[in-house]
């Protein structure tokens, strides 16, 4: 586990949008992503019976069709214990294959930190 307060206030932030999304809108993940402006974009699970999209692949999703260029960091909260690889493919493509994805519980605090790589 990663102690909450010691995380850069920046991914402090994005795992604090994440957790509010889930919470807002009563679904299974919240994520978060910043560009390289500094920018974030938060969603939620998406479950539709046409569509079904994991919240970190739709923060990605989101990122792009606003334009961003590039991912800083990537941050999912989620009961589960790792990341699906479709979900580390997604960031690995807009942000590389070294962009930090923070895993955290959905009581905020961070479990793990893995590269999108």
């Amino acid at each position: 586990m990663t102690d909450s307060s010691a995380l850069d206030p920046e991914d402090r932030k994005i795992v604090t949008l994440a957790r509010s999304a889930r919470a807002r809108n009563g679904v299974p993940e919240g994520a978060a992503v910043r560009d390289e402006t500094g920018r974030t974009y938060v969603a939620g699970t998406v479950g539709l019976d046409s569509l079904r999209l994991s919240a970190l692949r739709t923060a990605v999703a989101m990122a792009v069709a606003s334009g961003a260029k590039s991912l800083e960091a990537a941050a999912v909260v989620t009961d589960a214990e790792s990341v699906p690889a479709e979900d580390l493919a997604a960031v690995r493509d807009l942000g590389g294959a070294g962009t930090p994805v923070l895993v955290a519980g959905v009581d905020g605090v961070v479990r793990l930190t893995v590269s999108a790589g």
